[in-house]
């Protein structure tokens, strides 16, 4: 299982130099989880930068993947990571959903911050 981050979601609709790091977990949709945290973080990030209608298309694509909603572990699980690795809310979120599937993570090089594989954390 594959999850992306939001920054490496907004590199592949920008289809920026990055995009091609996130393009095949992103691509292999029978293998991707997307935590609902990235959901809204993408929702809101393109639709202030661009209208919501775009912000409802790259949610569609977003949804080929699985979404995976804030389940009591997964918030108690990412309050924990976000207090031993001094995480921003949205990271430890995506983060703890990724341990919890034992799926790998493609994060932007920003918000790696030296976490421990899941899987594989991929840069």
């Amino acid at each position: 299982m594959n999850v992306v981050d939001t920054s490496g979601w907004l590199e592949y609709f920008a289809d920026s130099p990055q995009a091609k790091h996130f393009a095949g977990p992103i691509e292999d949709t029978e293998h991707l989880l997307v935590p609902s945290i990235v959901v809204y973080e993408v929702f809101k990030k393109i639709t202030l930068a661009f209208d919501e209608n775009r912000a409802f298309q790259a949610i569609a694509r977003l949804k080929q993947g699985r979404v995976v909603v804030v389940s009591e572990a997964i918030a108690l699980y990412a309050g924990k990571l976000s207090i031993e690795k001094k995480l921003p809310m949205a990271d430890a979120f995506i983060y703890a959903t990724a341990l919890l599937h034992h799926a790998t993570v493609t994060p932007s090089t920003s918000t790696s911050r030296g976490l421990r594989r899941c899987g594989t954390l991929q840069r």
